[in-house]
């Protein structure tokens, strides 16, 4: 008689995950370093958009596990980067021909989502450290 295999919990794919964070911390820095000009908002360069992909592809992967938590937190603090950083833009240009503020308050909008980004990636990532999830995720 064959028995009944035994279900185990699935596996959380951790290493996408710390792949996910090591891309958006990449990502942040180099928005922060740049304080928003090469790219429109910190995690929008390439490797912004890698971290990304990565999460939104292990996700299902992770449902049910402590890691699914870090996922969207990783995904959310990525679409309010481009939020944000599409207001930097929007500011840079409408204030550039009012005020010629534009520039200085986009930077200032800019360099706080990339601080704001770095929060994000630093706080998930000790969490994620300690096989925390993300709590309120």
């Amino acid at each position: 008689m064959a028995e009944n295999p035994v279900s185990l919990p699935p596996e959380a794919p951790v290493t996408a995950a710390l792949l996910a964070y090591a891309l958006f911390g990449v990502g942040a820095l180099a928005g922060l370093v740049s304080s928003g000009f090469p790219v429109i908002a910190p995690l929008m360069g390439v490797i912004g958009i890698a971290g990304v992909i990565v999460a939104y592809v292990k996700r299902d992967d992770a449902r049910g596990t402590w890691v699914a938590s870090h996922f969207r937190w990783l995904i959310r603090t990525f679409w309010y980067s481009l939020l944000w950083g599409a207001v930097g833009g929007i500011v840079f240009v409408l204030f550039f021909v009012v005020f010629l503020l534009g520039p200085l308050l986009a930077v200032v909008i800019w360099g706080a989502a990339s601080i704001w980004v770095l929060y994000r990636v630093i706080r998930g990532y000790l969490l994620f450290n300690d096989s925390r999830p993300v709590p309120g995720m």
